[in-house]
C-alpha cells in the first residue's frame, strides 16, 4: 500500500508566499501523477494543480501565474509553491495521487491516494 503525508502549511498575511510538501511512501512501483487539491468552508473540493511523471503540468485558472507545481521523482514528493497568496486561497490542501503497485499482472495502477490536508489561511 502506499501513503501520502503533507507538510508546509501556515497562516500568511495576503501576497506572501508558502511552499507545500508532499512525500509519498510505500511499496509503491511508480507514481503516474501526483498533485493538489483544495477545499475551503463551504464549497467542494476542486483540483490546483496536477504533474505528472512525464512532467506535464495542469492548473486551475484562479492559481495560473501564481502557484507552480514540481516534482522529485526520485524522492516521490510533489511541491506546490504559492506565490502571491490571497484570502481566497485559504483551505484546507490536500495531496492527491495515483499509484502503480508491482501485482502478479505487472505494474497496476490504482487511483486516488489521499493525504490528511494541511491548513493555508491567507490573513492579515
Amino acid at each position: 500500500q502506499g501513503q501520502l503525508v503533507e507538510s508546509g502549511g501556515g497562516l500568511v498575511q495576503p501576497g506572501g508566499s508558502l511552499r507545500l510538501s508532499c512525500a509519498a511512501s510505500g511499496s509503491i512501483f511508480s507514481i503516474p501523477s501526483m498533485g493538489w487539491y483544495r477545499q475551503a468552508p463551504g464549497k467542494q473540493r476542486e483540483l490546483v494543480a496536477l504533474a505528472t511523471t512525464g512532467g506535464k503540468t495542469n492548473y486551475a485558472d484562479s492559481v495560473k501565474g501564481r502557484f507552480t507545481i514540481s516534482r522529485d521523482n526520485a524522492k516521490n514528493t510533489v511541491y506546490l509553491q504559492m506565490n502571491n497568496l490571497q484570502p481566497e486561497d485559504t483551505a484546507v490542501y490536500y495531496c492527491n495521487a495515483d499509484f502503480e503497485f508491482l501485482t502478479g499482472w505487472g505494474p497496476t495502477r490504482v487511483p486516488d491516494f489521499w493525504g490528511r490536508g494541511t491548513q493555508v489561511t491567507v490573513s492579515s
